[in-house]
């Protein structure tokens, strides 16, 4: 930086202020400083400049699987948030396992980053002691259980029931939802199972245990075996509530292969609203759950955190719609 200044005929701190983008320097002594910068080469000591701030100018997004097109499509809302905020991102995957996500809540690369945005998948209730991270951290996603952190997520029971209540306004009354986990006491699949059901039972119509089906991981090989268990069962159905959209997808394959026709003879609708379901066949209708506002305010409430201060924490809830296509509306 010594250089840069003796080249430009200007002090260091001119330098400094042009480098971190003072606004108040003439035009002409800031172009003579990039000028010298651009001769000379010069790059920016990032470690010493953070040394002396206390800061990295990272963060870590640790998500359960970059496999599921929904957290691979957040990661990727999260890095453009990051950046326009300055700030880079570290990806972790813990693959839902309960000692990686341990280690995030322990800190274990705390001096790689300022901070974190983690969705648990693993943890349950009886982990509740180890959430006292020292570090600043949002939650996300719904395993959540008042853990004294910034939590952010979306509106899983509200969606679920808006997509089978669109369903309904269709007409549909054989409802089929796929992606159950039974016995499963918080998460994705609890909540929109619990707004599906919700939907049917306000419509007036009996619940049938045959139309509700069990998938593990929710992939489109688990949604296309589930869709393969109902038509096999011989239960009658007219839509499939897919309680996301790689399930939706297995599902699509599996009414082509049998030539059924979506959505004439079985509709289906989606959740998360990922890029492929503008380009499956059919287009696949989903609930868009708000991936982009859960990415800025994550980050945002982040920000605040590594900034300090006394903040009581806060749940935010995204907002929510559905997008028709042609699964539903051919």
């Amino acid at each position: 930086m010594y250089d840069v200044a003796k080249l430009a005929g200007v002090s260091v701190k001119t330098v400094s202020n042009v480098i971190n983008g003072y606004p108040y320097i003439r035009a002409t002594t800031r172009d003579r400083v990039l000028a010298a910068i651009d001769q000379l080469d010069y790059r920016i000591n990032v470690s010493a400049r953070n040394l002396r701030s206390g800061r990295t100018g990272m963060i870590a997004l640790a998500v359960p699987e970059l496999r599921l097109p929904y957290f691979a499509e957040l990661a990727d809302s999260v890095i453009t948030a990051a950046e326009e905020a300055g700030l880079n991102v570290l990806i972790q995957q813990t693959n839902g396992d309960r000692d990686r996500e341990l280690r995030v809540l322990s800190g274990l690369h705390r001096h790689l980053t300022d901070g974190a945005l983690f969705s648990p998948l693993a943890l349950g209730e009886e982990d509740r002691e180890a959430f006292q991270a020292d570090f600043p951290l949002v939650l996300l996603g719904e395993r959540i259980f008042r853990s004294g952190f910034d939590h952010v997520t979306m509106r899983n029971a509200e969606g679920a029931r808006a997509a089978t209540e669109y369903l309904l306004s269709l007409g549909r009354r054989r409802i089929a939802v796929i992606g159950a986990h039974p016995g499963e006491l918080m998460g994705s699949a609890r909540l929109r199972v619990d707004g599906y059901l919700e939907a049917i039972t306000a419509a007036g119509i009996e619940i049938d245990p045959a139309l509700i089906a069990e998938a593990g991981l929710w992939h489109r090989s688990t949604g296309a075996a589930a869709m393969n268990r109902l038509l096999d069962s011989r239960v009658a159905i007219d839509a499939v509530f897919a309680l996301n959209d790689a399930l939706a997808l297995g599902a699509l394959h599996v009414l082509h292969e049998r030539h059924i026709a979506v959505p004439e003879q079985i509709a289906v609708i989606g959740f998360d609203d990922i890029e492929e379901a503008q380009y499956s066949v059919p287009t696949l209708t989903s609930v868009a759950p708000g991936r982009e506002q859960i990415a800025r305010t994550a980050i945002e409430l982040l920000q605040s955190r590594i900034a300090g201060g006394d903040v009581v924490p806060v749940e935010v809830l995204a907002d929510f719609e559905i997008h028709v296509r042609e699964s539903t509306e051919g």
